[in-house]
């Protein structure tokens, strides 16, 4: 084994997780009638995103004049709603601005696109068009708007939809989803609505990702795996977000018996909330990611002869963004039980040294010491970064890109460290046990071992049956794919929670060791230590300038957190 056959897999691993994370490249105003542009959604955005336009402002009022005139110039029936904004949502506004107003007044924007049959149960669109106190909003959630108007512009230039389409852009959702929560639990239309997707954003850029469905979602996933041409997102992110305190516009729609999807890019985070959230600082990769997707669900629900049915959850999961891997619990189980036979095989063809007792518990031994040490240093220098620094909720957005390079040279420099347990040694008993629990306790999960161990294994017994120097192919093929998945999904991983629990990074390192050490020949324990210290000396480094960094000057632009 050559240590050339490690970094050609290492290259190979960051080259798709590169691909996994970017956004499609936009497309030109010069693009078909029947396409999504997000050039022409940019010229909305910069009227939209000209300036601030909180709840019950003047500049509120002309971000809907605009959007109602966009609607009408579709063919579209509009309608609005008024409401007042709650005690608590009137409280959030004076800790804006340093002034609670007595009231406000908040206004839903409400445009039906009729369709062929329109007793059928109408397809609704969904996006806010507030934002929050000195910020433009061109992400927050103009991107979402603007998706709406563009893919229903192509849409009717394709023709008529089967189902009426409703876009719904409500008002004062920054203030505690008020608008949403008057629509979903009074409005008559309501009851037509058979089907919702939600558009959101949090930062400024990278890959729209389905974050959240419906309950019972299996037909509704299916549906999304064959419409959406470039598919993003994960039944691990659905389980995260469900499981943190976690609310958009969704959050009331979910109360009712319908189909959801809950779209989001939160890629450049520290535009999330910012003064700096312009039409200029909007990666337009990304609006045309998630109108792209927007379209393609218009279209396919809108379309359909009848909308999914609820059906038992699916495990899904988008590899590198070219197509959306998606299967039901029995599958799941055929795919562990696959995936043991071929580590067990794998274990029994490691060389004898010190007897197979000991080769699995020095396994057990690294995964437990990368899983238990790597998510100490993690919170360690997490907290040296400066995670208990109160008000700092925005600027720890703003440090994400350098929190994760911090803890990829924690992970890397605990998988260093332990290098001599796992280096040479094929297969991974513990592995199998915590993808055994997960498939168990929360079965829509597992992928995210289940999929590196199963191509590492399959790599393991290619490699044992072929002869020099082509034992080298599947090593680097299958090091390269599990690699960039656990890469691209720590990515995910770092960018939703990394702020606040980067310690569930160390087990996503745990779960790269069946992978390094298939590749990584063995190494010397001086040598190992020298690597380790290098990466926890640089990480250390990571953690004092992020401490010690002026606040970005992006963060949000509230009084109550100016000092």
């Amino acid at each position: 084994m050559r240590i050339w056959t490690f970094f050609a897999a290492l290259l190979g691993a960051f080259a798709l997780a590169i691909v996994g994370t970017t956004p499609p490249a936009p497309v030109g105003a010069d693009a078909p009638e029947t396409e999504f542009s997000a050039a022409r959604a940019m010229q909305d955005v910069a009227i939209i995103a000209a300036q601030p336009h909180v709840t019950g402002s003047p500049e509120n009022a002309e971000v809907r004049t605009h959007i109602i005139a966009r609607f009408e110039a579709l063919g579209m029936e509009v309608t609005t709603t008024e409401g007042q904004v709650p005690e608590r949502g009137l409280d959030k506004f004076g800790h804006w601005s340093g002034t609670r107003p007595d009231s406000l007044t908040f206004t839903n924007i409400i445009a039906t696109l009729p369709g062929r049959d329109r007793t059928k149960p109408a397809i609704m669109l969904m996006a806010h068009h507030d934002t929050v106190w000195n910020s433009p909003g061109a992400p927050d959630d103009t991107a979402g708007v603007v998706a709406i108007i563009e893919s229903l512009r192509a849409s009717t230039a394709q023709g008529q939809l089967e189902r009426d389409v409703v876009a719904f852009i409500t008002d004062a959702e920054e203030l505690g989803l008020v608008g949403a929560r008057q629509f979903f639990g009074e409005n008559p239309l309501r009851e037509r609505v058979g089907a919702v997707v939600n558009v959101e954003a949090r930062g400024g850029g990278g890959r729209t990702t389905l974050f959240q469905t419906s309950r019972d979602n299996g037909a509704a996933v299916e549906l999304y795996a064959d419409a959406v041409g470039t598919p993003g997102g994960s039944s691990l992110a659905t389980f995260v977000y469900e499981t943190l305190p976690n609310d958009t516009d969704l959050t009331p729609a979910l109360e009712l018996p319908l189909v959801a999807y809950n779209l989001s890019f939160i890629g450049r985070p520290g535009l999330y909330h910012s003064p700096l959230a312009t039409p200029e600082n909007l990666d337009q990769g990304s609006v045309q990611d998630m109108g792209q997707q927007t379209l393609a669900l218009t279209r396919a629900l809108g379309n359909a002869e009848a909308l999914p049915e609820a059906a038992p959850n699916r495990t899904f999961f988008d590899l590198f963004g070219l197509l959306l891997i998606h299967y039901g619990a029995v599958v799941g189980w055929v795919l562990l039980a696959l995936t043991a036979a071929l580590h067990l095989y794998a274990l029994r063809t490691n060389e004898n040294s010190g007897g197979r007792t000991n080769r699995v518990w020095r396994s057990v031994g690294a995964s437990l010491g990368v899983i238990v040490g790597g998510g100490g240093l993690l919170y360690a220098l997490n907290w040296v970064s400066g995670s208990s620094v109160p008000d700092a909720y925005y600027d720890r957005l703003a440090a994400i890109p350098m929190l994760e390079a911090q803890a990829l040279l924690i992970c890397a420099g605990i998988l260093a460290a332990t290098a001599p347990l796992w280096a040479g040694r094929k297969g991974s008993a513990f592995g199998l046990v915590i993808a055994l629990a997960a498939q168990i306790l929360a079965p829509t999960t597992a992928f995210i071992i289940v999929f590196p161990l199963l191509v590492t294994g399959v790599a393991t017994v290619a490699a044992h049956f072929l002869p020099k120097p082509w034992d080298a192919a599947p090593k680097i093929i299958g090091g390269a794919i599990a690699g960039g998945f656990l890469l691209q999904y720590g990515h995910q991983l770092m960018q939703g929670v990394g702020p606040t629990m980067p310690s569930l990074a160390a087990l996503l390192a745990a779960f790269a060791i069946p992978v390094l050490g298939l590749l990584m020949p063995a190494v010397k324990g001086r040598t190992a230590m020298g690597v380790a210290v290098l990466c926890l000396f640089a990480a250390t480094a990571v953690a004092l300038f992020v401490r010690l960094d002026p606040v970005a000057d992006t963060v949000a632009d509230y009084e109550s957190l100016k000092g």
